[in-house]
């Protein structure tokens, strides 16, 4: 018996996890420092904007690992998705990568320079606003649904197909969303006068995040007929309540931390765990569609060989991944002292 047909558990469902574990993790590591880069267009100070750059400079270029490692393994495994997704989303995804390298290149040329200094902040500012709104016009791209020519599975929708109502309102979403992110990392990672300038942002973009989210949550199932019958029928209507009801909680221990001024880890734990719910809640309307709904992860997979063989070097490598980043993030885990850096 090939070895292949002898793995009993089910590879493409081990995959489509995998993929969307690196997305999620990648949502969450890029995400606080995509809105620490928006944040920095609301504080002037050039000696606080050395330290909010600071806080994240041992570790902001590893946290976009996990997008390589999200694209890539869509690309192996689920060849037909990726086949259909890009064509789909050209645009929104080359004004993601322009404005990623853009925020790179300022990254590291504003230590370099006094004169142009200014501009790189914003180009920093730019390339971190312009590539979070870009992910959430493609994230709303895609639940939204694509034009799928049945007989071809091909995208037929045009290159402006993405571009409605929806997924700008996704994309605002996703800007706010991770700008709370940044917040709340900059109230963990910052003292003083700045820090609490953060916890009050924080509890403003909190609500405001909530808010997205609700109204997001609202639209989506009349989106698809597939999204209304899983959230408000039957065993649907109350995990849709329950949803409701952890947000609503979460937002609450998110102001009440913030108001604490003791408080400096839980409101980013907190965020965190807005974000994955909302990522769950993404899923399980989504799910077993990887283009909903019209591509189910199973008929977009890779041949059962092909999985088996990268299934064994990511075995090896992402442990390798999470073991790097979890050190960095230890090794770098204190406060960011605005004359000496880490202590």
């Amino acid at each position: 018996m090939p070895i292949a047909e002898g793995v009993s558990f089910d590879l493409t469902l081990a995959w489509a996890m995998l993929i969307a574990l690196s997305v999620l993790i990648y949502v969450i590591l890029d995400g606080f420092d995509l809105g620490l880069g928006m944040l920095f267009a609301v504080e002037k100070d050039r000696k606080n904007r050395d330290v909010m750059m600071n806080s994240v400079a041992p570790v902001w270029d590893g946290n976009e690992t996990w997008l390589i490692l999200g694209g890539g393994g869509l690309f192996a495994a689920f060849p037909l998705a990726y086949a259909t997704i890009l064509p789909a989303t050209y645009i929104p995804v080359i004004i993601m990568l322009l404005a990623l390298i853009f925020r790179g290149v300022a990254f590291e040329f504003r230590w370099r320079t006094e004169r142009w200094k200014p501009v790189w902040d914003a180009a920093f500012i730019g390339g971190s606003t312009l590539a979070a709104f870009a992910q959430g016009m493609i994230l709303g791209a895609l639940l939204q649904g694509l034009d799928i020519d049945k007989a071809t599975r091909s995208y037929v929708g045009g290159g402006w197909g993405w571009l409605t109502p929806f997924s700008l309102f996704v994309g605002l979403a996703v800007v706010f969303g991770y700008a709370l992110l940044g917040a709340t990392w900059l109230v963990m990672k910052t003292e003083g006068p700045l820090q609490e300038r953060m916890r009050k942002r924080a509890r403003v973009l909190s609500v405001i995040t909530v808010i997205f989210i609700g109204l997001v949550s609202i639209w989506t199932p009349f989106l698809q007929d597939g999204y209304f019958s899983r959230w408000f029928t039957g065993f649907g209507i109350g995990l849709a309540v329950l949803v409701a009801l952890v947000t609503l909680l979460m937002l609450a221990l998110l102001q009440l931390t913030l108001r604490s001024g003791g408080e400096e880890v839980w409101p980013f734990i907190l965020s965190l765990a807005l974000f994955a719910l909302c990522f769950v809640g993404m899923g399980v309307s989504m799910f077993p569609y990887i283009v909903p709904t019209e591509i189910t992860i199973y008929e977009a997979a890779a041949p059962r060989a092909s999985q088996l063989f990268m299934i064994v070097g990511a075995s090896v490598l992402i442990p390798i991944i999470l073991i790097y980043t979890g050190l960095a993030y230890w090794v770098f885990r204190g406060k960011v002292d605005p004359e000496k850096g880490y202590h």
